[in-house]
């Protein structure tokens, strides 16, 4: 089997597997109670703050945890709507977010709120002109996400968040869910106020996440309980799955460069390969440091996305279409239309996501499944419905 999904979720590190089950077992004591079992629980916590903290070059006080990305980024970007709206009630972000960013957006918007999407280009960026083209007196906070999980363009966040620092009344939310554990990510030092990530991702367990606030920044709770999480985040911590996290993210980035000097290898061998079969087309940026070193996408116009992921997966080999929460919707890509693709370019989308773990001879082997994939198939056109063999 060769897993090329790692975009929708990675398998976990054996040691974090470890770890889960051992707090589990061993230290099931709830963090908020006041004896010894509740507060050896909070030690874990507290300490996984730190790791966590340490990795980012944040306070560890400046952490939320929470159930993932999609909890991660409602809690900013409501939270923030909400707690800041005495300054005014305009929002901004761009037409490529992930589904639990733009889901939020259209909920805010149908409070009253009024909200800006940025076009991106044909390489799917935005750029630091619109947003400043975009924000006005009334603007309290902009969301533009760090790597799209799609086709993996890196967004130009270290350079919005610098504009973005001279003015103090608009926050800056990140969603990072395809950028931490897998690129250098320090968002104090990149002018980021409020930054998502997800456990899953970075080899981590799933159904754990966290949020960066940056200090002095206030937040609406979007639960209301018990007070836990420096009163941002009501609810009982899930202490091995927390632990569990902050190991995943101290391995993830124990080797950092040298893993991704590993993955854009693996990259370069697979666009070389996709290059040379003229069906498909890459998506994205043609400069390397534009792209997410973990993440490929490319199209075959004419064929059904999901005829081509099945033969792949019968040949043992398995990638995707579009965000896992969003493949199983028969719909042309919006990331793809927003970049000016067509509805038949659009709906022909693949994405293929590795790890540090993925050798040389595993993207030689994809590129040659592929290729024998492509040839058997026959795409159909908008000229021939019926479709027409090469």
């Amino acid at each position: 089997m060769l897993y090329l999904d790692n975009a929708a979720t990675t398998p976990p590190y054996e040691e974090v597997v470890t770890t889960v089950a051992d707090v589990m077992r061993q230290h099931y004591g709830n963090p908020s109670s006041i004896h010894r079992l509740g507060m050896d629980a909070q030690k874990l916590v507290s300490r996984a703050r730190e790791v966590i903290g340490s990795v980012l070059h944040v306070k560890p006080t400046e952490l939320i945890f929470t159930s993932g990305g999609t909890e991660s980024s409602n809690l900013a970007i409501k939270g923030a709507a909400y707690r800041y709206r005495n300054r005014g009630s305009h929002l901004i972000t761009t037409a490529i977010e992930h589904a639990s960013v733009t889901a939020a957006f259209e909920q805010l918007e149908a409070e009253g709120f009024t909200v800006t999407i940025l076009p991106v280009d044909d390489t799917g960026a935005v750029t630091l002109e619109q947003l400043q083209a975009a924000v006005t007196d009334e603007t309290i906070l902009v969301s533009v996400m760090h790597v799209n999980n799609e086709m993996g363009r890196i967004q130009p966040i270290a350079e919005i968040g610098r504009w973005l620092r001279g003015r103090r009344t608009v926050l800056f939310h990140v969603d990072a869910v395809q950028g931490v554990g897998k690129l250098p990510l320090h968002p104090a030092e990149m002018g980021i106020d409020l930054m998502s990530a997800s456990a899953h991702k970075f080899k981590g367990p799933k159904g754990a996440g966290f949020l960066y606030k940056r200090e002095g920044i206030e937040l609406y709770p979007l639960l209301a309980g018990g007070g836990q999480e420096h009163g941002m985040r009501s609810g009982t911590e899930n202490v091995p799955l927390i632990v569990g996290m902050a190991k995943a993210l101290r391995l993830a980035t124990e080797h950092l460069q040298a893993d991704i000097q590993r993955k854009r290898a693996f990259r370069d061998i697979v666009a070389d390969g996709i290059r040379s079969m003229p069906e498909l087309m890459l998506t994205g940026s043609a400069e390397p440091a534009h792209m997410a070193p973990h993440l490929l996408h490319f199209c075959y116009p004419g064929m059904n996305s999901e005829v081509v992921v099945h033969a792949l997966e019968q040949r043992g080999i398995y990638i995707s279409t579009k965000s896992a929460c969003s493949s199983g919707v028969p719909e042309a890509s919006k990331v793809l239309l927003a970049m000016g693709f067509d509805k038949q370019r659009a709906s022909s989308g693949l994405r293929v996501s590795w790890t540090e773990e993925h050798s040389e001879s595993d993207a030689h082997r994809f590129v040659g499944e592929l290729r024998q994939v492509i040839d058997e198939l026959v795409p159909v056109t908008l000229a021939d419905k019926g479709g027409r063999k090469r």
